[in-house]
């Protein structure tokens, strides 16, 4: 009975809304009104219209920044890079002297201690600085610690040596240094 009274009603439903859509309705309105209408219309079509230009301006701009982006990106560090072939000048220029037999030592370590001064001028005109370790304290965001050792005369858990230095891009870590850390001595147990 119950299902029977559904379908009764479903069928009621689906007539109805048949009956809706087959009939065409008429509606007067007043000519100020349909005027008011038209104008909202025309209005709705415009923006439509400034709606479309503007989705496109966006597009176009958002393809023109990532094709900016991706430039940037290729080209940023060539003021850096020309840099950095001056000291491959200097290093070649320096290997050459050593391969023509150049036998003054002290000319040709004086010219190594120029290029490694021009590369550390370099490193520091680009926001990089060493971290500096030694008798500081342990620091895991700064050092990595490979070894520990015993150490009476200092502190626990300070850097005692420093086996690579570490360096900083202004004030991010890009590289730990790597570090020997004291620890406590360990106490003999007497018997």
């Amino acid at each position: 009975m119950e299902k029977e009274n559904k379908k009764e009603h479903e069928n009621h439903k689906k007539e109805h809304n048949e009956a809706k859509v087959s009939e065409a309705q008429t509606i007067t309105l007043k000519e100020a009104e349909f005027a008011q209408l038209k104008q909202d219309a025309e209005k709705a079509k415009d923006y439509w219209d400034k709606y479309l230009r503007l989705q496109a301006d966006f597009e176009n701009t958002r393809k023109r920044w990532e094709r900016e982006k991706s430039g940037l990106l290729r080209y940023a560090n060539d003021d850096l890079l020309c840099d950095l072939l001056n000291v491959i000048d200097d290093l070649e220029r320096s290997l050459e002297l050593s391969q023509n037999k150049h036998e003054d030592f002290t000319a040709f370590l004086k010219g190594v201690e120029m290029i490694l001064a021009h590369l550390h001028d370099l490193l520091k005109k680009n926001g990089v600085s060493p971290i500096e370790s030694i008798g500081k304290p342990f620091d895991p965001n700064l050092h990595e610690a490979l070894m520990q050792v015993e150490n009476e005369g200092t502190a626990e858990n300070t850097v005692i040596e420093e086996l690579q230095k570490g360096y900083l891009l202004n004030d991010k870590v890009i590289r730990t240094a790597k570090v020997k850390v004291s620890k406590k001595k360990k106490e003999t147990q007497e018997q």
